[in-house]
């Protein structure tokens, strides 16, 4: 099978870039750490006993994380430089030429694009979610259920169905415009509990009432004095709304006692912020229909920042249609023992002082 990593994916979530395309070094300007080789490596320990060789390309693109794993792989494509896109369409051809039974990746929606712009329908692909944003319905929702997938594929017990890619406009993405396209159809090994759904926007009327009603009661409860982190989402912007603050709609920002203290946060903003202000709490909206409530689009709130925090003084909202439409609640935090320690019944508020308990669950433990 062909294995590749976009090394940089995901290193702009924690810092605030919502996204790394054309942003590395800036990335890493800022402090950012790579994530794409640990997820990856991740889903290459399900593989341990698996009957395969595994075509590369060199270096942090692939051959480093399979060589630590002690998997038999060859590198059929070799970079000259930091790895760009045109190194990830040059090593799928690769991977065509040599006539691959499947391609594995590890990124975000960019690198899907990418290896679907080159291997369309051809071949079999499986995505280990690691970018910024993942809205294509190629990714696992874990790297340990993108292994799975790849056994049960390759054992011949799963068959791939068409999906679609999709990515959005970074430059609109950053300045809080959220511009979905699909690029394309791909295949995908399939098993409803292990593979994302592509994520959908809900527009009907009563949804708007539902946000406001929601939106009311937390201005009535975040008058505790306590210092408020707003994930990403129109929920939540709803509720900076009703408070008279001006959010970032794909950002991540903290309000306390009515007031803005901070914009579009990082990671550092907010670890800062836990140790200034003391008593913190996070809301945060699933996105729809694949039900993330973390790990997705606010990597800002990070497994550092939700352990200051305190897991008890996460607050979770979604309208009842968007409830009624998501059959599970994730969290894929990267740091599996926090997953389970968020995981369990919890309420969600979806109207005016009116919840319902939905069950919360670690990505990683289907």
């Amino acid at each position: 099978m062909g294995f590749l990593i976009n090394p940089v994916a995901g290193m702009g979530g924690a810092v605030g870039l919502k996204g790394t395309d054309g942003l590395a070094e800036e990335a890493r300007r800022r402090g950012a750490e790579p994530v794409a080789p640990r997820r990856a490596e991740a889903a290459l320990k399900e593989l341990g006993g698996i009957d395969a060789l595994f075509l590369t390309a060199g270096g942090d693109m692939g051959e480093s994380s399979l060589r630590k794993c002690g998997l038999e792989y060859r590198v059929v494509y070799r970079l000259s430089d930091e790895p760009t896109a045109l190194d990830t369409k040059e090593a799928c051809r690769s991977f065509l030429d040599n006539k691959v039974d499947l391609i594995v990746f590890c990124g975000g929606d960019g690198t899907a694009r990418d290896v679907s712009g080159v291997v369309g329908s051809k071949v079999s692909i499986i995505g280990i979610p690691a970018g910024v944003k993942m809205h294509s319905g190629v990714f696992a929702i874990s790297p340990r259920a993108a292994g799975e997938l790849v056994c049960g594929y390759l054992e011949g017990d799963l068959r791939a169905r068409e999906t679609e890619i999709v990515d959005v406009d970074e430059e609109k993405y950053r300045a809080g415009v959220l511009d979905t396209k699909i690029y394309g159809i791909a295949m995908t090994p399939y098993l409803p509990a292990l593979v994302q759904e592509r994520k959908q926007v809900y527009s009907i009327a009563s949804e708007e009432e539902f946000k406001e009603e929601i939106a009311i009661f937390a201005s009535e409860f975040m008058r505790d004095g306590s210092a408020y982190i707003l994930g990403a989402g129109t929920t939540t912007a709803k509720i900076a709304e009703v408070l008279g603050v001006k959010k970032t709609l794909l950002g991540v920002d903290v309000v306390k006692d009515g007031r803005l203290i901070c914009r579009d946060a990082s990671e550092r903003d907010l670890l800062r912020i836990l140790e200034e202000v003391g008593k913190t709490k996070i809301i945060v909206s699933p996105i729809g229909a694949q039900g993330f409530v973390l790990g997705r689009g606010s990597q800002q709130i990070s497994p550092k920042v939700l352990r200051k925090a305190g897991p008890e003084n996460l607050i979770i909202v979604a309208t009842p249609h968007k409830l009624k439409e998501t059959d599970r609640l994730l969290v894929d935090t990267g740091d599996p023992d926090l997953d389970e320690t968020v995981s369990g019944r919890r309420q969600v508020i979806c109207g005016y002082r009116i919840a319902q308990l939905k069950d919360v669950a670690a990505s990683s433990s289907y």
